[in-house]
């Protein structure tokens, strides 16, 4: 089945399938009146914070210097970047790595178990290591502080399939480096974005909705944009061509477009997502809709909310280049991911969607 956009290029076909969504989406919208008001709250923001790609060096567990060992640790994080939402209502039950005194959940805490890694010594950012990590061996590499009392990292065996997969091909074809792929892309972050998701079976984000194939491509395009974040345009982070990536779907940067007014749900949508917010962290976890439970991956109102961001996302920018912002869709998405997690109390009117997926 071919994708929504007949496109050859990997990020053209994710933005043509976010308006093919948004176009035929039934409980999910892209209000112009929020998409404007939203804009112009983020422009201000981002003006009076001087927000920029210097930010992604700023998070602590970030690499620091943009070098070939930072295109590794890159690769081996956004491989592994996803499904990090806890069922656990207590945050001393959620899967929690501790480093530096420091407790990491959510995303950092993956970024915070491959740096304790590499401390303990485990080549866990050479191929040659991850093709063949057992189970095993990468359960206590991303071991949880108190097994007995926290959850553990979810989908672990997902996790280590993608390691595993993702090392057999760097090994077979590019010398055991991501860096050589990245060279592979000669500048361009929309070949790179091809190269990524025909080489590497894990980032294909690609789902059927009303009758066509549409493309995400979450994880392919941000790791992208963290290398081109890392390197601040540079050397191996020079892509000519940036600006064509589009926001990354997930589910904290949905919230984050909600409560900014570009995103609208449906009732029946809002219901449905405040009650199985409750219902899962009851214990309710494999129910189908329109019963509360995680929404399975591919379901069509996960589609909605995945494609819409993108589509809000994309308007979001043209109105703040419009205005004169030198801003493109990834600044726009690391900002409000970061906003998202530093406002997390005040947005918790607003639902997020909970599924268990190896896109995002």
């Amino acid at each position: 089945m071919p994708v929504a956009s007949g496109s050859d290029n990997a990020a053209e076909r994710v933005l043509e399938s976010a308006r093919f969504i948004s176009e035929h989406s039934t409980d999910v919208s892209v209000p112009e009146s929020g998409v404007r008001q939203a804009a112009a709250q983020i422009t201000a923001r981002m003006q009076s914070s001087g927000y920029s790609t210097a930010a992604w060096k700023t998070h602590t567990l970030t690499p620091s210097t943009a070098d070939a060992s930072a295109i590794e640790w890159i690769f081996v994080v956004d491989t592994l970047n996803f499904s990090f939402w806890s069922a656990r209502a207590s945050p001393a039950e959620q899967y929690t790595v501790t480093l530096d005194g420091h407790a990491y959940r959510g995303y950092w805490s993956l970024c915070a178990a491959i740096n304790r890694a590499l401390r303990e010594s485990v080549e866990i950012t050479r191929a040659a290591y991850y093709a063949g990590a057992s189970t095993d061996q990468l359960a206590h590499v991303f071991r949880t502080d108190q097994p007995d009392l926290q959850e553990p990292i979810p989908l672990l065996d997902q996790r280590v399939h993608a390691l595993n997969e993702a090392g057999r091909v760097l090994l077979a074809k590019y010398g055991g480096k991501f860096a050589n792929v990245v060279a592979a892309a000669q500048g361009s972050a929309q070949r790179l974005v091809e190269l990524v998701v025909r080489e590497f079976a894990c980032f294909r984000d690609e789902h059927e909705f009303q009758g066509r194939r549409v493309a995400l491509y979450k994880r392919a395009q941000i790791l992208v944009a963290d290398i081109w974040a890392c390197f601040e345009g540079r050397g191996l982070g020079r892509f000519d061509d940036i600006d064509r990536i589009t926001m990354f779907a997930d589910y904290r940067v949905p919230q984050a477009l909600c409560h900014f007014g570009a995103l609208e749900y449906s009732p029946r949508l809002r219901e449905y997502l405040r009650r199985s917010e409750v219902a899962v962290r009851q214990g309710t976890r494999e129910t189908q809709p329109p019963e509360p439970g995680m929404l399975p991956t591919g379901h069509a109102w996960e589609l909605e909310i995945r494609g819409n961001s993108i589509w809000a996302v994309e308007l979001i920018r043209r109105h703040m280049r419009a205005a004169g912002a030198d801003v493109n869709a990834i600044l726009i998405d690391f900002y409000m991911w970061d906003y998202a997690k530093a406002h997390a109390e005040a947005m918790g009117a607003e639902p997020i969607h909970l599924t268990r997926s190896i896109y995002y």
